[in-house]
């Protein structure tokens, strides 16, 4: 892990003025991890921050606890407190995730935790259709960023489409693969959004407490009118994001 004593505190003296002191440092401690720290760097510790800024401890928890509140920093209990990796953004468009993370400078790389042909459960085999008990291909990953652990995608394909999908270096992006080995562009989808508290297995993968809350996404997608993937996704809810825009329906 990259080592933060390298790097030194900004020379600011804190005033009394209208603005509380842990307001101060707040700001100072995130332009010093904007500028000069990247995910992952350890923060100096609280005996530093309290010694360099002259304020109290009380003062820098409070500073800190802003900070991890809101997403910029992150406490791992025995080790210390680090600089959060950037959330990963979605906009809820049609595009895989290693095109998302690639659009946000993030390097995205994949493990392998199942790929299989084998029968499907019912929900999944109604909605690619054809005879009851047929194999379809089954690809479940974790999927990282820069290294670091942003979800879990368990997805089937219909294997009448792309029958040999595993054949391929499913590690990258699978949507990439489909429309250029068989010309199956992905385009529409419905999905499904809610949240779910992490299990025993999804929380050793995501690196999270048990219970943890985790973003679902259930994606049915289609090449035009054909059905073609089925994923199940969950996702660390402080590297992934939704953004979406709204607008107000007519009155009829």
């Amino acid at each position: 892990m990259p080592d933060s004593t390298r790097h030194v505190l900004p020379d600011v003296t804190l005033s009394a003025g209208p603005k509380p002191k842990h307001q101060q440092l707040r700001e100072i401690l995130e332009e010093y991890c904007a500028s000069q720290l990247s995910p992952g760097d350890m923060l100096p510790g609280e005996r530093v921050l309290e010694d360099t800024y002259q304020v109290s401890r009380i003062t820098v928890r409070r500073a800190i606890g802003d900070l991890v509140a809101s997403g910029r920093l992150t406490r791992e209990r025995g080790k210390g407190t680090f600089v959060a990796p950037n959330p990963l953004v979605s906009r809820l468009h049609l595009a895989s995730f290693s095109s998302e993370m690639q659009a946000q400078d993030v390097s995205a790389s994949s493990q392998i935790l199942l790929s299989e042909r084998a029968t499907p459960p019912a929900a999944v085999q109604e909605y690619f259709g054809g005879e009851p008990g047929e194999a379809h291909i089954h690809l479940r990953r974790l999927r990282l960023g820069d290294g670091r652990p942003y979800s879990i995608d368990d997805a089937w394909y219909n294997a009448h489409l792309a029958p040999n999908l595993l054949e391929n270096d499913v590690y990258n992006s699978v949507y990439t693969i489909l429309e250029e080995s068989y010309g199956l562009a992905i385009s529409d989808a419905d999905q499904i959004v809610t949240a779910i508290p992490a299990d025993q297995s999804s929380a050793a993968l995501l690196e999270v407490p048990l219970a943890s809350p985790l973003l679902r996404i259930v994606r049915h997608s289609r090449a035009e009118d054909r059905p073609l993937e089925w994923c199940d996704s969950v996702y660390r809810t402080d590297r992934y994001h939704l953004r979406t825009k709204v607008t107000r329906a007519l009155d009829l």
